[in-house]
């Protein structure tokens, strides 16, 4: 069985990506980064926000959003986007074991050819007025969420 996957849409904030590969590591999920990152990827906040368990995610490396999705396509799985832009709520949508989730840029989000190309999209309910959750809490969230419905590892 394939197991659920963490992709990361050109991450800004090192800190926030450190602390998704700690959380996967944790879950027994794979990430998947999408460059470039607004980073380099041995920056010491990464390392700092992942602790030692970086060592241990399964992460993988994209050159290119096109490379990504190649990679996506013939894999055939399924790309479910956390959006703010979604009508569904990421608690209403029946999730895959072999799902990846996507997440975009702290900054600005997945470009619109991103967006079209996800097979679903969710969002998490906020108050009115509030633009986001931080990226690593909303990965949290939804993987949680997918993880309940679809069982742990």
């Amino acid at each position: 069985m394939s197991r659920l996957r963490i992709a990361l849409y050109q991450p800004d904030i090192a800190g926030n990506t450190g602390t998704i590969l700690r959380l996967a590591a944790c879950l027994g999920l794979s990430v998947d980064l999408i460059e470039p990152a607004g980073f380099d990827i041995s920056d010491r906040s990464l390392k700092r926000a992942g602790l030692d368990y970086i060592a241990s995610a399964a992460l993988t490396r994209h050159v290119t959003w096109q490379h990504f999705e190649d990679w996506r396509r013939q894999a055939g799985r399924r790309l479910v986007l956390a959006s703010t832009k979604a009508a569904v709520r990421y608690t209403d949508l029946a999730y895959r074991p072999d799902d990846i989730l996507l997440f975009g840029r702290e900054s600005a989000g997945v470009p619109e050819a991103v967006h079209e190309a996800a097979d679903a999209r969710v969002l998490i309910p906020m108050v009115e007025g509030r633009r986001s959750i931080n990226v690593a809490l909303s990965a949290a969230m939804i993987a949680g969420e997918a993880l309940r419905q679809t069982g742990f590892a």
